[in-house]
């Protein structure tokens, strides 16, 4: 575990020094967000925070390359982190140009497949599905179509829930957080073979996106872009497949078996399940408007937050909470007893949810006639 903490922390500590230099380069560029009806911010921001992401990720993976730790050795005995370091530079690559430029929705999606393709091609890949008492073996064609579409699902329910100041930093942080602790707790006390690969990717997000969060929380200093949005997404997607792709044989031989062998796509899928909602909801509402999917509104999650009474900070933290519960709740199923969890569950939730409302309850109750 030391080892893990000491990567994850020189991530943070990376992209934390690395992100004044970032914005301060942004300024002098002229790589500012300016404020518009699209947008929530009132004040022009710089952008690019990417650049500060990928140096947080790059730096720490090379420190890792380095320690005398056995599950390293392993993960860097592969050709896996040179495709995920290239995949993530030409995600960055894109996301930069389209921060810049706003490239056309197609340029931007083929450019994401190539970019998944890339990492597909270093070893990273869903290579089994396994099933009680059986394993089923992927095809080449068929590997490569379920790594690639999960990638791209990946990276677009993170770039699309980077609407609000420290959003997308903060939900992909307890992400990774909730599926490193699971894929540790895993391989050390299952004793049952998960990829370092894994736990390594998911510690190297936690450490970049609370190093930059700092600087991104409300009021923003930087954004992180598309550049940085689109790079947490394809290696948290990445981290997921080589959980899934590298588990042996033997988790097939019971149900349960097989819940592990798959719990490692259902945490980050819970936690951005409410993006991933968003998006779809999104496309069958600009399809009624007969608008282009692509079109940008202010109808999304976290823009009802805000017109339901919650402030900038508010709204952010109400996301961060139930991304908490999600993460938690799959924890809590995995490692504790699940009487306990059922029966608190159904309490935890119904409190978020008078926290959600409560600026909405606050309105009813002042408006309410006296008698």
């Amino acid at each position: 575990m030391g080892a893990y903490l000491l990567i994850g922390f020189c991530a943070l500590a990376i992209t934390f020094l690395a992100t004044p230099l970032v914005r301060w380069t942004s300024l002098r560029a002229g790589f500012i967000v300016q404020p518009s009806d699209r947008k929530v911010h009132a004040e022009p921001t710089p952008t690019l925070g990417g650049a500060a992401i990928l140096l947080g990720m790059v730096g720490a993976g090379l420190v890792a390359s380095v320690l005398p730790f056995e599950d390293f050795r392993q993960v860097f005995a592969t050709s896996e982190p040179l495709g995920i370091a290239a995949g993530g530079l030409i995600i960055f690559t894109l996301g930069f140009v389209d921060d810049v430029r706003d490239l056309p929705a197609p340029v931007k999606l083929a450019g994401q497949i190539f970019a998944a393709g890339i990492v597909y091609l270093s070893g990273v890949s869903a290579r089994f599905i396994p099933l009680p008492d059986q394993v089923i073996s992927l095809g080449a064609d068929v590997s490569v179509l379920v790594t690639v579409g999960w990638l791209v699902v990946i990276i677009n329910a993170v770039n699309l829930v980077d609407g609000l100041d420290g959003l997308a930093a903060g939900i992909v942080a307890i992400a990774a957080s909730a599926f490193f602790v699971y894929t540790y707790q895993l391989a050390t006390n299952q004793d049952l073979y998960l990829a370092p690969t894994a736990p390594l990717l998911a510690i190297l997000i936690v450490g970049s996106a609370l190093g930059f969060l700092r600087h991104n929380f409300h009021p923003a200093a930087i954004f992180m872009g598309d550049s940085g949005a689109m790079l947490f997404g394809l290696v948290l997607g990445a981290a997921t497949v080589s959980g899934v792709g590298s588990v042996a044989s033997e988790l097939s031989s019971s149900t349960s078996g097989v819940f592990l062998a798959y719990f490692p796509l259902l945490i980050p899928l819970a936690v951005l399940a409410l993006p991933i909602a968003d998006a779809l909801l999104a496309i069958v509402r600009r399809a009624r408007r007969r608008r282009s999917i692509f079109h940008a509104d202010k109808q999304h999650i976290h823009h009802r937050l805000m017109d339901l009474g919650h402030g900038h900070r508010q709204a952010v933290l109400v996301m961060y909470v139930w991304s908490a519960l999600a993460a938690g709740a799959g924890l809590a199923f995995s490692f504790l007893d699940r009487d306990d969890v059922i029966f608190a569950l159904p309490i935890a939730v119904g409190a978020i949810v008078l926290y959600t409302l409560f600026p909405l309850l606050t309105k009813l109750v002042q408006q309410r006639p006296t008698p």
